[in-house]
């Protein structure tokens, strides 16, 4: 079994087009909350990361914000976390958050939530760790992206064991367990290395 204390989550700092999305996102944080495990993200008090950061602490959670100060003196970042870490970049926010938390999920959001769960992916394929990675696959949100990794594995750009490590599941319930009993794969990042 997998110990998951924390949890670091990517999203949105809009709500989106949909309110399945702030849904989702307050579902996901009341999960967290209820399973006593933390949160981790990037702080901010907007769109989904907001939502999910209340959905936490209404159920007595402890949220971790990490936030760059030029984005805290904009005044973006949530005022009622249980703390707020306060970094000089964003490569410095994506590196203590990814410290701090056990596993990472993504909920729907755009460059930059797409970015970082690509980074904490890439790291896994890479063996810079083991935690699990997920995706909550709210409305359908990442079925191109997927279909899109998919072809990746067939054009053997990513060897179908790294392609199985993003994990995805459209409800928080079964993705946390999923990540409890995840594996990481032993398996080199290269494919065909001999030929290169």
């Amino acid at each position: 079994m997998h110990e998951i204390e924390r949890i670091c989550v990517f999203a949105g700092s809009s709500p989106g087009g949909r309110p399945e999305y702030v849904t989702a996102a307050r579902a996901l944080g009341r999960a967290l909350a209820d399973e006593r495990i933390g949160l981790v993200y990037g702080g901010a008090g907007v769109g989904l990361m907001g939502a999910v950061a209340d959905a936490v602490l209404d159920r007595g959670g402890s949220v971790v914000g990490v936030m760059p100060r030029a984005l805290v003196e904009r005044e973006v970042a949530h005022a009622g976390l249980t703390e707020l870490r306060v970094v000089g970049s964003m490569h410095e926010r994506k590196a203590e958050m990814a410290d701090l938390a056990d596993a990472f999920v993504a909920l729907p959001g755009g460059l930059g939530t797409l970015e970082e769960m690509f980074e904490v992916l890439t790291w896994a394929q890479l063996g810079h760790h083991a935690k699990p990675c997920g995706l909550l696959n709210v409305a359908g949100y990442y079925d191109r992206m997927l279909s899109m990794m998919d072809h990746a594995a067939e054009e053997r750009f990513v060897a179908p064991e790294h392609r199985a490590m993003l994990l995805v599941d459209a409800e928080p319930g079964p993705l946390i367990e999923r990540f409890r009993t995840y594996r990481a794969p032993q398996l080199s990042k290269w494919l065909d290395r001999k030929e290169l």
